[in-house]
């Protein structure tokens, strides 16, 4: 039996932030905490709030800039350590000061500097396609295929953008949803679709700001970008302390396998499933493997 899903929450930050949330379960048992990626919002995780909403307090925030919360126009307002800073006031504003964390894509990305700055907020990690920075950061400075395939990176961070986005009734978003996927994707139809346009149509600038505040991008003219990065950036500097499961599916066409080479070197307490028919949309693919393989690492 599923857990039923309350949408119309928010929670007033003492940063200022006022994020929404939806959640599931009752407050007072142990908190999970499901961070989505672009261009997403809370529902991505709707099926695992149903799913651990029965023996957990699962919430799924809309991140800043993203469907109903804040959406501040700046882009550095969109800095890692300020979206860090309001996923530990969130958690404080739940009642928690600790939390089993499971994020993909943006939202892994977020989680992996979460872990790295605040390793005493984390139970355990889940993360679903979303490379490790450091290993990240490598890649976009050494090999040529990955700054390839991460080259709509720059584009996103160019000016206008989001207007580019919004064309044609956001077809380039969904281009993002099924042409980086499985196409068409049997599960961006019907409700779940028309709740994506609702969210895009809120505003996109929020979502791209993400790409332009940060750092990790492929090089360009008069910007080395990562390798400037990489020769100040050590490894040990980038060692998850946090007990992590990392699923993957390998066929992504943004994030390579290949991203996983090295990462038992960053993360030493690291379980890896590797899916290898899954693409960057595996949690929407096989919510079921994914419920799956979150549960059995949470209560192992």
């Amino acid at each position: 039996m599923s857990a039923a899903i309350k949408t119309e929450q928010y929670a007033s930050l003492s940063n200022g932030t006022r994020l929404h949330y939806a959640s599931a379960g009752d407050p007072g048992r142990p908190l999970v905490l499901f961070v989505h990626g672009f261009p997403e919002f809370w529902y991505e995780w709707h099926e695992q709030l149903a799913e651990f909403g029965q023996q957990y307090y699962a919430v799924a925030p809309d991140l800043r800039g993203f469907n109903l919360s804040d959406m501040p126009s700046d882009p550095a307002q969109y800095k890692a350590r300020l979206i860090i800073d309001d996923l530990k006031l969130l958690i404080g504003a739940l009642g928690y000061d600790r939390c089993i964390m499971v994020a993909h894509d943006w939202g892994g990305a977020i989680a992996w500097s979460f872990a790295l700055a605040l390793p005493a907020m984390l139970e355990k990690l889940v993360i679903v396609n979303a490379p490790h920075p450091y290993l990240f950061m490598k890649a976009l400075a050494n090999d040529p295929a990955q700054q390839a395939a991460s080259a709509y990176m720059n584009w996103l961070r160019a000016d206008g953008s989001e207007k580019a986005l919004a064309q044609n009734d956001f077809a380039m978003m969904e281009g993002f949803l099924t042409g980086m996927g499985k196409s068409p994707a049997p599960w961006f139809t019907g409700e779940t679709r028309a709740k994506y346009h609702a969210c895009w149509a809120r505003g996109l600038t929020g979502g791209v700001n993400y790409y332009r505040a940060s750092p990790l991008h492929p090089p360009t003219e008069g910007n080395a970008g990562p390798a400037r990065l990489e020769s100040q950036m050590k490894p040990e500097d980038f060692t998850i302390r946090v007990p992590t499961k990392v699923i993957w599916g390998e066929s992504d066409m943004a994030l390579p396998k290949g991203l996983l080479d090295g990462l038992e070197s960053v993360v030493p307490d690291v379980d890896l499933t590797r899916i290898p028919e899954g693409s960057h949309w595996v949690v929407h693919e096989q919510p079921a493997r994914i419920n799956q393989l979150i549960r059995e690492f949470i209560e192992r």
